[in-house]
């Protein structure tokens, strides 16, 4: 196939320049190799810049997320192969809170339920305030006691299925006109 009509080479999009036309992929897509402002390249649909869909390499997701959730990296022995329930609970509320691509975030993290400061760095502050789960564990999940309230000591504790489902909002019932 030849070159695309519209040229996009030396066009920003974001943090995004066009370097130049990288190709075609399937379904006749354009491909552009960009240059992002942190340094780093990119090939990139044509559609996608021109949409406003990708505007830039990665980075700028990055950059969000770890300035809003202050992700750490650190090893505690809870995380990769040793996996705990305790450690899963903790990562997935944060992930919840924190993730805006996450798909319960809109019923945790965009409703403005938060994790507290001590809790979103450290799991070992997680652990210290909640402790670890009862003893027959698959029963047991992390609960806010207060539903519209954060993830933060005091309010969060380890409770079945049943108190789970009493403790939620009053569920509303439609009546058809």
């Amino acid at each position: 196939m030849a070159r695309p009509r519209r040229d996009l080479t030396g066009q920003r999009f974001g943090r995004l320049v066009v370097l130049q036309f990288d190709g075609w992929a399937k379904r006749g897509r354009s491909l552009w190799l960009c240059r992002c402002d942190c340094e780093s390249s990119a090939v990139v649909y044509g559609d996608n810049l021109r949409r406003g869909k990708s505007t830039s390499c990665g980075c700028r997701q990055r950059e969000v997320s770890a300035q809003y959730c202050r992700v750490s990296r650190r090893k505690h022995g809870e995380s990769d192969r040793n996996i705990t329930k305790e450690y899963r609970a903790w990562d997935g509320m944060k992930k919840r809170c924190c993730n805006v691509n996450h798909v319960s975030f809109e019923k945790y993290g965009g409703r403005g339920i938060k994790v507290c400061d001590r809790w979103l760095d450290s799991f070992e502050n997680f652990l210290a305030d909640v402790g670890r789960a009862p003893e027959d564990s698959r029963k047991w999940s992390i609960d806010r006691i207060d539903n519209d309230g954060d993830y933060a000591r005091g309010n969060v504790r380890w409770a079945t299925p049943k108190e789970q489902a009493n403790n939620r909002g009053k569920k509303r019932i439609r009546i058809a006109a």
